[in-house]
């Protein structure tokens, strides 16, 4: 027993065992092996290794996007002058990633807690009882009080008043002047696994240049200021249509940047595009289009509260960051380059099926591929144990 161990042990460190090969001299099964390596070859060299970089490990980054917007607007409604600055137009005013830039709006002055008549339109009513008291309308502006305005053949509501009429949509625009106003975009990123954090105002871009220049996708790629009117045009929209009604446009600074070369490359990457708006441009009959909500202005008169609301129309910016940064790291590159040889080992499958299965000497090559013994122990030098090679002969 303590033999038959040591032996074991002892074949099992001091012998190889390596697989039989059979040379078969056959000029379409050679053909077509050679083919099917040339083309894992070309897979491995072409997609993984140049297309995929499969050589490099990869990382996304943790961003921070900082805007600024920069302009004056001006209108004139019945006689009424007004200027419009930065506090007043952009919402909220903190300088998010995302925010809203007014480009027309409804104004309804001087509104105070009572009872007043629902405009006429959805809300008409014959008598009292189409005005339920304490009920509301999906579309309604307060409670109802039970009462049908004969005058306006309205119900009578509990709400703000007057009541807001938006039914009617200032066209041109009142801010058309945003189309000259300014945003500065200050993003940074950072990615943890290759330690390497980038800012989009790159070498190059100082003080003195962001104060003249602004940006242009040929002239002045990597310029982080942007006219509005330029970002609406960059994206597909007309300025004049979606300033009406408010939209939706997505900037996306894209960092895809490959850490095996100078770290100076690393640069950012402006696109521009349209998200929703433009109703005149795409399909008429959407039942909601562009972009709009309403803030209100609280403040007292005498001992009355009172309001100004604006329903605002305007352009919301979504500043999106992309990110991919690639660098060598041999553990990809090793898994690579064994998955591919792995990949090689169905050149030897299919030859094997063709010359096992398909050509009309398949019985020969099976005879010459496969040796067959007995379960009994026989000597190797014996006639049993020499099959293939008394097949071989004939």
């Amino acid at each position: 027993m303590k033999s038959q161990i040591t032996n074991a042990l002892s074949d099992f460190f001091f012998e190889y065992e390596t697989p039989r090969q059979v040379l078969v001299r056959n000029r379409r099964v050679g053909v077509v092996c050679r083919l099917i390596q040339l083309g894992v070859l070309a897979y491995i060299i072409g997609w993984v290794f140049i297309y995929e970089k499969g050589y490099q490990s990869t990382d996304t980054a943790v961003s921070s996007v900082f805007s600024k917007m920069k302009g004056v607007g001006y209108t004139n409604v019945n006689g009424t002058e007004r200027v419009w600055d930065v506090a007043d137009y952009v919402f909220p005013p903190q300088g998010d990633s995302s925010f809203v830039v007014m480009t027309n709006y409804i104004i309804t002055e001087g509104q105070k807690m009572g009872k007043c008549p629902e405009l006429p339109g959805k809300h008409n009513c014959s008598s009292d009882a189409d005005c339920e008291g304490g009920r509301y309308k999906r579309t309604g502006h307060g409670q109802m009080t039970g009462v049908c305005v004969k005058k306006t053949k309205t119900c009578e509501v509990l709400a703000w008043c007057p009541v807001e009429n938006d039914h009617n949509i200032p066209d041109p625009p009142l801010l058309m002047s945003a189309e000259n106003y300014t945003l500065f975009i200050k993003n940074s990123v950072t990615f943890p696994l290759f330690g390497v954090t980038r800012s989009n105002l790159v070498e190059g871009i100082d003080a003195a240049y962001i104060g003249t220049c602004l940006h242009h996708p040929d002239s002045a790629p990597l310029c982080p200021i942007f006219k509005l009117g330029d970002i609406v045009k960059l994206s597909g929209f007309n300025f004049e249509t979606i300033a009406k009604v408010g939209g939706a446009i997505g900037i996306v600074i894209d960092w895809t940047c490959n850490l095996d070369v100078d770290i100076t490359h690393c640069k950012p990457k402006y696109n521009f595009h349209g998200l929703y708006g433009n109703p005149d441009e795409t399909d008429k009959a959407r039942a909601s289009v562009g972009y709009n909500f309403r803030f209100a202005k609280h403040y007292l008169d005498g001992q009355v509260q009172k309001r100004t609301l604006l329903k605002v129309f305007g352009i919301r910016i979504d500043i999106i960051v992309q990110s991919l940064a690639r660098k060598f790291d041999i553990i990809p590159t090793l898994t690579a380059i064994g998955s591919g040889v792995g990949i090689f080992g169905v050149a030897t499958v299919v030859c094997d099926l063709v010359l096992l299965y398909l050509l009309p000497k398949r019985e020969f090559y099976k005879n010459m591929k496969f040796k067959y013994t007995d379960t009994h122990v026989q000597d190797p030098d014996s006639e049993a144990g020499s099959t293939e090679t008394e097949v071989s002969k004939k």
